[in-house]
């Protein structure tokens, strides 16, 4: 073959992902269903994998990835539920695209079968076996978009007369199909980070990260070419190492497979024709320490053996235009607790003790607060006995907030342009909205 494809469907892999034989499992290593494309192993191979899967000690030493030097062979499996996808490949073929496939195989099951376990495969061999001849040819990963597939393999598909393929499967934009129509043609692009934070009871930070993406849905007519443009900040950030300053690095950023990721790497445009409905255009992590944007102190007390006293302080660490809503702070509490008497500052508290806990909701707090929540308690003396007993893992505080129109990473949208051949308006409509993850305190108990 002649040089490597420039454009961005044919980027020539130095080793392609060659999947030999696929073999799907049950929970006992039984073979289900197999399709061997390129005959050059062997249906006794899978019991050499089984023998080295039951070999392993503990679950933490399975690999999903299998070298067997004895027969040359690569095992790359998943486990889903109560089934193993296994696949073997010869020779030095991408074994990280495999498992991509894989993956990309099970999303498809599901699409069909919705449940994806033992008898759904049972119920469906016909369908399995269409779909695998044509996400595999001579055991390349062809097509792998379950939304067109499902246009021209249908559930019973075998009483069909050969329906005509659909476009998106002979061109190069597998992800789109032709003849789409819109009355109104929107795009709705949300910008959304959410953060993960985790803090000791000495009140160290030990985790933060912040997880970004750009979730789109188009409502859009046609093949429309659009183009989003990102602040130079981030946008430089991502092609200039060592800038000055404290910048808010965005890193592992991943595309959606629409975006010509050449275009990108040459002047940092992100131009597409995108999928129908709703996807992520870009995900980002950012691990740069920044300052947690809502902070919370416990004290506990025990002025008796019988009660028990909490003081919860709140800061809003970020600007004060800024507004935090849904704020929601739960706080853990002994399961015998009675009589608790509240004071709060702000919002609601209520006592929850079928989630041992006291929540406390805030609707709307503004950046630049400080408030107290204190809660008293009686404890039943037979517990107050127990003092001298093991200690009991104390679950920590959790809190959740949105902060709308704000992001940690400072990721602005400036345009978002539709282009498409018949000319039509498109409406852009952009949000920005910041939300807690797993956001945690541990306390501590004295």
């Amino acid at each position: 073959g002649g040089g490597g494809g420039g454009g961005g469907g044919g980027v020539a892999m130095s080793t392609p992902a060659v999947c030999s034989a696929l073999y799907i499992l049950d929970s006992n290593f039984k073979t289900l269903l197999s399709r061997d494309w390129r005959g050059d192993t062997s249906p006794q191979w899978v019991e050499r994998f089984v023998t080295k899967i039951q070999d392993c000690e503990s679950e933490s030493d399975q690999r999903p990835i299998i070298e067997d030097e004895e027969v040359k062979c690569t095992y790359v499996y998943i486990q889903h539920n109560n089934l193993y996808m296994l696949a073997l490949a010869r020779n030095n073929a991408n074994a990280v695209a495999l498992l991509t496939f894989l993956h990309r195989l099970i999303d498809i099951f599901k699409h069909y079968f919705k449940e994806l376990e033992e008898e759904s495969i049972r119920d469906n061999f016909v369908i399995i076996y269409e779909l695998l001849d044509e996400v595999m040819d001579n055991g390349y990963p062809q097509f792998t978009e379950a939304k067109i597939l499902s246009e021209f393999i249908t559930v019973g598909a075998h009483q069909l007369d050969t329906p005509k393929a659909p476009m998106a499967v002979t061109n190069a934009v597998s992800w789109r199909s032709e003849g789409i129509k819109y009355a109104k043609n929107e795009v709705f692009l949300d910008v959304v980070e959410s953060v993960n934070l985790m803090v000791n009871s000495n009140g160290q930070v030990v985790n933060s990260e912040v997880l970004g993406a750009l979730r789109m849905r188009t409502y859009l007519t046609g093949m429309p070419e659009c183009k989003l443009g990102l602040n130079d900040k981030v946008m430089l950030q991502a092609q200039a190492k060592g800038t000055k300053g404290k910048q808010v690095e965005l890193e592992d950023i991943k595309f959606h497979q629409c975006v010509r990721l050449a275009r990108f790497e040459n002047d940092r445009t992100i131009s597409f024709i995108p999928p129908d409905g709703q996807f992520d255009l870009m995900n980002y992590r950012i691990t740069t320490p920044t300052k947690p944007l809502i902070w919370v102190e416990a004290t506990v007390e025990r002025p008796s053996r019988s009660r028990v006293e909490y003081t919860i302080k709140l800061k809003t660490q970020f600007k004060e235009r800024s507004n935090a809503t849904g704020v929601e702070i739960k706080l853990p509490v002994p399961c015998d607790a009675t009589t608790p008497e509240v004071k709060a500052g702000i919002g609601t508290v209520t006592y929850a003790p079928e989630q041992e806990a006291m929540i406390w909701k805030i609707k709307s707090i503004p950046g630049g607060k400080e408030v107290l929540m204190r809660a008293k308690f009686s404890l039943p003396s037979v517990s107050a006995l127990d003092d001298d007993g093991p200690a009991q893992k104390k679950a920590p505080i959790q809190v959740k907030y949105e902060i709308p129109y704000f992001t940690v990473s400072g990721v602005q949208v400036r345009y978002l342009k539709v282009i498409e051949k018949s000319g039509y308006q498109a409406l852009p409509w952009v949000r920005y909205i910041t939300r807690s993850g797993n956001y945690e305190f541990r306390i501590d108990t004295k």
